[in-house]
């Protein structure tokens, strides 16, 4: 398959970046991520017109286009989808936001103001992301897995989350969480550490939490270094916190 269908395949949804297997485990697409790469090498700079006057990028890598027939809500105000990018209907888009080449956001999904959806990135049905959410992408190394967040998670306004971190499905971060493989999640309810670089458990709430730094000198200085602490699980509670969502669409 050239760039070129590999492209036109993501944007139809019928190819992804990554995919879950038979297990639930998400795999990387390798071939996806090579094709998009090419894209790159194969594209030219050129200036562009229209609403676009003033801006330069690949002439093959164009933003996407909707209307009403693709039934995404892409609200005026400078979002842009970028060419390979997977947008289901029932998306909301909302100004500025954008979705960069060979992510994929599924059905019912909110993308809210100042959110960033990186290359290849995973976002299930029914998300929200919200205000300032980054959602880091990854084309190189090949072999290396997006970010993946699954059906029904919430992020609040700030979270950060990089380097292929998997949010299961149903997860709630509080504003301003920051996951990578390097900051270590702590689970108070099943009173454990999660492994590095582990996805975040179905229907977890997670808030920011701080650690004392290693070493003594770090002890005297009452350094603390950031962490993600898990303090419950969704119950009937905190879902219906969430139920202003669905009265926002």
């Amino acid at each position: 398959m050239t760039w070129q269908q590999t492209l036109t395949e993501l944007e139809r949804g019928s190819i992804r970046a990554a995919a879950q297997n038979e297990q639930g485990h998400w795999q990387v697409n390798s071939q996806v991520k090579q094709a998009i790469l090419a894209a790159f090498k194969a594209g030219n700079n050129v200036e562009f017109d229209g609403i676009y006057h003033g801006f330069v990028d690949k002439h093959n890598l164009p933003a996407r286009a909707f209307s009403v027939a693709d039934k995404v809500r892409m609200v005026p105000g400078g979002s842009s989808v970028r060419r390979g990018a997977y947008v289901a209907s029932g998306v909301i888009i909302m100004p500025p936001a954008y979705i960069n080449v060979g992510a994929y956001v599924d059905t019912g999904t909110m993308i809210d103001s100042h959110a960033l959806v990186g290359s290849c990135a995973q976002i299930g049905k029914n998300v929200h992301v919200s205000a300032a959410v980054q959602i880091g992408g990854v084309l190189e190394p090949i072999g290396a897995s997006p970010v993946i967040i699954e059906d029904n998670a919430f992020l609040s306004a700030g979270v950060i989350i990089v380097e292929g971190i998997v949010v299961k499905k149903g997860a709630v971060l509080a504003p301003g969480v920051v996951l990578s493989a390097s900051v270590p999640v702590y689970d108070c309810v099943q009173q454990r550490q999660l492994p590095k670089g582990a996805a975040i458990p179905e229907n977890a709430i997670v808030v920011p939490g701080t650690r004392p730094v290693a070493g003594a000198w770090g002890q005297q200085q009452g350094l603390n270094m950031a962490c993600a602490l898990i303090v419950k699980y969704r119950d009937q509670q905190s879902d219906a916190a969430l139920a202003l969502e669905s009265v926002l669409r």
